[in-house]
């Protein structure tokens, strides 16, 4: 009995050390197995911030894509509208070119019209000079201002003192001044009667203003009649004493007053059509 007792006493106690080495070792399995599940539950952490961080990327590379995209696109259509405008700014440039050209050439033309018309007043200058070179300066000068010829005869020469009949040694100088103004028929001219500004008596005569027309006249009249200048090509003026070329204060500078002008007139008309002429031989 006491044998069997025994016997009990140790199979107990050998099953119940084989039952605490078994749980030692669960619990180190279970052990294992939580610092296992710890460690993939930080590792699924981060993997879960990393996408969390990959797809932040991702939206930021999208946008950027798109934005790439959309620039793109407007370069392209920028291209094509930097095109154009470079077509139409090259037609605009030919056009200009061509604009300055036709300028140029209508510049020259004017300057070519100008010169002709240069020379021919420099040919009537020297004309007028040549046949009335003889004559003393203070009784006839000739000068040119802005393209105009002038002739101008003092009174002494032509009228006696507060007269308007021409006297026969004025018919000598207005021959010789219808002698080159017949020699160029193109050329329109006008008479002007001037006075100074001493008022006049003579019976017929109201004033300063008629004596200066008087006299125009009947210079204009001796050139037509005596000379066969053509009537049409001239005209009759008074300009009393309201263009005197020197003060009224002295005899000497109202002797100076008291002139008649020839003033050629240029004739623009034919001016003008020296440039079209010129324009359209250019073309």
């Amino acid at each position: 009995m006491k044998k069997a007792v025994a016997l009990l006493v140790s199979g107990i106690l050998l099953s119940s050390c084989v039952s605490q080495k078994k749980f030692t070792e669960l619990e180190e399995l279970q052990q294992n197995t939580k610092n296992l599940l710890d460690s993939t539950t930080v590792k699924l952490n981060s993997c879960s911030e990393e996408k969390e961080a990959a797809l932040a990327q991702l939206a930021t590379l999208t946008e950027q894509n798109n934005f790439l995209r959309a620039n793109n696109q407007d370069l392209i259509n920028n291209i094509g509208n930097l095109t154009t405008l470079s077509k139409k700014g090259a037609e605009n440039l030919e056009m200009s070119l061509e604009s300055m050209k036709e300028k140029d050439i209508r510049i020259q033309r004017m300057q070519d019209a100008v010169t002709k018309k240069d020379s021919v007043t420099l040919a009537l200058v020297t004309s007028l000079k040549g046949v009335l070179g003889n004559l003393s300066d203070e009784d006839i000068e000739i000068n040119v201002d802005k393209g105009v010829v002038y002739v101008s005869i003092s009174d002494k020469l032509l009228f006696r003192s507060g007269s308007y009949t021409v006297t026969q040694r004025a018919k000598e100088v207005l021959g010789k001044v219808a002698t080159v103004v017949n020699d160029k028929p193109e050329l329109e001219f006008m008479v002007e009667g001037h006075t100074d500004n001493v008022p006049i008596k003579i019976s017929g005569v109201e004033d300063n203003w008629e004596l200066s027309v008087k006299r125009a006249t009947a210079v204009v009249r001796i050139l037509e009649k005596d000379f066969g200048v053509n009537p049409a090509r001239m005209t009759a003026a008074g300009r009393s004493y309201y263009l005197p070329v020197a003060d009224n204060d002295t005899a000497a500078n109202r002797a100076k007053n008291r002139r008649t002008r020839i003033v050629v007139l240029p004739k623009l008309d034919q001016f003008y059509d020296l440039i079209d002429k010129g324009m359209s031989a250019a073309q």
